[in-house]
């Protein structure tokens, strides 16, 4: 699993309500995205808005990350967004209390902390 966070600046013109709007009109079209687990639309008070994103693999999002998409954030923000990528261990659910580890653990590591 892989965890990539996305990150851009606003222009002036879009504040809190402007992104807000934009996030509730194209969020439904995120559900049907290839290899999209989840996806949570972010807005800053820094003029600083974006995605924190699950995917299934990077190749899933890195291809995302290309051609429609990247054209609509350059067309809408005037700037690149940046795009940084993590390998998601585990992830903790609340409510819930569910645990998804995405990875076995390393063998010596788990022994020790037996112990």
């Amino acid at each position: 699993m892989i965890t990539a966070i996305v990150r851009y600046k606003l222009p002036a013109t879009i504040g809190r309500k402007e992104c807000l709007a934009h996030f509730h009109k194209i969020a439904p079209g995120f559900v049907s995205q290839k290899g999209l687990i989840r996806k949570q639309f972010i807005w800053g008070e820094n003029g600083i808005a974006g995605g924190v994103y699950q995917w299934e693999t990077l190749a899933d999002a890195k291809e995302f990350y290309q051609g429609p998409w990247l054209d609509g954030i350059l067309s809408r923000y005037g700037s690149y967004p940046e795009i940084e990528y993590f390998t998601t261990f585990a992830v903790a659910q609340n409510p819930g209390g569910e645990v998804i580890y995405t990875e076995p653990p390393v063998e010596p590591v788990a022994k020790a902390a037996a112990a």
